[in-house]
């Protein structure tokens, strides 16, 4: 039954919030912050890791949210990382200031505050009432709609209660910092000699001379924008594709740029430095169609870009959603390379294939190279659209450990770059290492150590110039390759308790107030159900249309992970509407779980509302 997430906090038992505890606090001045200053707000607890893109799509979707409310709410950014990297507090600084997050962040390395919680997902949302009792709880993207009418009535019944204090909140703006680039993520080298770099916190590109250090231009205003034309805009662009003579010369531009945040490409001109929109539409995809004229096709999140010959065409990191896509800048077409929108490792046919959050792409004319943030995976498309994974273990597995491929481990690289003997480099981005991977010997060896968060690289007449991003600069690592054996680690999230047998798993969705499911085109929600190891599931696994799902989890098993991806569709409740507003909420789990014996038959994951 759906209910108004308001009202089903009624009904219950109310619960107090518990307090905030962590290592420290970002962007309050220094100061320590308890729920009890903060009686009289609406308080907004956003759950999210720095690695985690659902989580940066949610920190942009609460900026309006934030300004809409910002005498009453007060959002609260409780870290709580996945990797070791995310657990350094200074990665953290630099993430906040990277992602432009102006509310206050608790350090949670440690997860206390997520397990006081409950919470199972990144991201997830807790809206904590004026007195201090929780009231909504909503994990993934999509839930602007939802908060704000909660906050609405929220707003209402406190100020007729008098329970509501208007008024500044906590945040306290750190100082402004001044260097020439600020988090480049992507490098190419022009054709004149020149580095072009996406100086992604200053939303431009930047012209450096071949000394990696001169600034010969600025591509856009510094301003956050989607703006075209001599004076453009970008939000925080990444990824930069140079298209072949002939192509530019049909085009009229000469590179394609990831414009990330506006879930756009982009087309650069070298010669005038013109900016045009090349393709998606500046929405986010969430559903429908993914192949086609390439101004009508939503994109999520492109965190790269690369021309592929087999393809004759520019081959995409949606890290968005897991997939890979295509663009055709002549016949300006967009159609799905590779991916399933599900997250995972899983190699094969290219439409079946599992990624995780592709964050960089290259080429050495034949494979498309590619790696997977989320699994820390170096892996590789075939002409013939196959897949194949030649570093990397799973969403939970992780390390520095070179020697065979199938034993080394990476974390969370986020560059590839194709080297002229025929093995690659990569941006070890959480080891803070370049590595290099050898096809012809299945070796995984050390370049170079204690670079900034490495994000690319790139050849300059045989040398190898990496992007070292949160050094906020571009390095020529001269450390001598070393042989790393150090440990392996796993995703340190506590695992949830289930019982050997039936369970059943239960997607709790509440549709926002005036708002309900949208079952016009056929079932409104939509469930699948994956494990590893897959064995883990003898009954329930797949895909089905109701939000509770009855698993049997087999015999013999301790742990596993189970992959739960699920979206349900909502409109105005309205019929006098003549055209509804329309929503599709949807969020990827990968549940780590413990197996006893007289463990739990019920599994509940909070997509919106309160679990009632």
């Amino acid at each position: 039954m759906f209910t108004s997430p308001v009202t089903t906090a009624r009904r219950r038992a109310r619960v107090r919030a518990p307090e905030l505890v962590g290592r420290g606090w970002l962007n309050t001045g220094d100061q320590d912050i308890t729920l009890a200053q903060l009686r009289g707000k609406v308080v907004l607890l956003d759950f999210w890791t720095f690695c985690c893109i659902n989580c940066l799509h949610v920190l942009d979707e609460l900026r309006p949210l934030e300004a809409e409310f910002a005498d009453v709410l007060v959002t609260i950014g409780v870290h709580s990382p996945k990797f070791v990297h995310e657990a350094d507090p200074d990665a953290l600084v630099a993430a906040v200031e990277r992602y432009e997050v102006h509310h206050p962040v608790l350090d949670d390395p440690e997860l206390t505050t997520w397990q006081n919680y409950a919470v199972k997902a990144w991201p997830t949302l807790v809206v904590v009432d004026p007195e201090g009792y929780v009231v909504h709880v909503a994990a993934g993207e999509g839930h602007v709609d939802a908060l704000r009418q909660v906050i609405t009535e929220l707003i209402a019944e406190h100020e007729a209660k008098g329970t509501l204090h208007r008024g500044d909140g906590p945040y306290v703006a750190p100082p402004p910092p001044d260097t020439a680039l600020r988090f480049p993520a992507k490098a190419v080298l022009t054709p004149a000699g020149t580095l072009l770099v996406s100086d992604s916190a200053h939303h431009s590109l930047v012209e450096l001379a071949a000394d990696g250090e001169t600034v010969l231009r600025r591509v856009g205003t510094g301003e956050r924008g989607r703006a075209d034309g001599l004076e453009p805009t970008f939000s925080e662009p990444a990824g930069i594709a140079l298209l072949p003579p002939e192509v530019a010369a049909t085009t009229g531009y000469h590179a394609v740029v990831a414009d990330t945040v506006n879930h756009l490409l982009r087309g650069l001109n070298l010669d005038t430095g013109e900016v045009t929109t090349v393709a998606g539409t500046g929405e986010q995809w969430r559903d429908g169609a993914t192949d086609g004229p390439a101004d009508e096709i939503p994109l999520t999140s492109p965190w790269d870009v690369v021309w592929w010959e087999p393809a004759n065409a520019v081959a995409i990191a949606l890290a968005g959603n897991h997939t890979l896509g295509l663009f055709d800048p002549v016949a300006g077409r967009l159609e799905r390379l590779a991916g399933t929108t599900v997250e995972g490792l899983n190699d094969g046919p290219a439409d079946q294939a599992f990624f995780a959050q592709t964050s960089g792409l290259a080429s050495d004319g034949e494979r498309l190279w590619l790696v997977d943030s989320e699994t820390s995976a170096l892996r590789w498309l075939d002409p013939d659209r196959t897949v194949h994974t030649a570093v990397g273990k799973g969403l939970f597995d992780f390390g520095h450990r070179d020697g065979p491929a199938d034993q080394a481990l990476l974390q969370h690289p986020l560059g590839v770059t194709a080297l002229p003997d025929g093995s690659v480099a990569i941006a070890d981005t959480y080891n803070g290492a370049v590595r290099r991977y050898d096809p012809a010997t299945g070796e995984v060896s050390t370049i170079a150590t204690d670079v900034a968060e490495p994000s690319d690289a790139v050849l300059v007449d045989g040398e190898l110039v990496v992007v070292a991003s949160a050094a906020h600069r571009l390095e020529r690592p001269v450390a001598p390759g070393v042989r790393i054996t150090g440990d392996a680690h796993r995703v340190r999230r506590p695992p949830t308790e289930i019982g050997v047998g039936e369970l059943e798993l239960a997607v709790v969705f509440t549709p926002p107030t005036g708002q309900k499911l949208d079952d016009r085109y056929g079932p409104s929600t939509r469930l699948e159900i994956t494990s590893s190891p897959p064995g883990l599931l003898v009954g329930g696994a797949g895909v089905g249309t109701d939000l509770v799902r009855g698993l049997r989890v087999a015999e013999g098993f301790t742990e596993g992970v189970l992959h739960v991806v699920a979206q349900a569709a909502s409109c105005t409740d309205d019929p006098a509407v003549e055209h509804p507003v329309c929503k599709l909420t949807r969020q990827d789990w990968g549940v780590p779980v413990r197996i006893t014996p007289d463990g739990p038959s019920r599994l509940p994951l909070m997509m919106g509302g309160l679990d009632g």
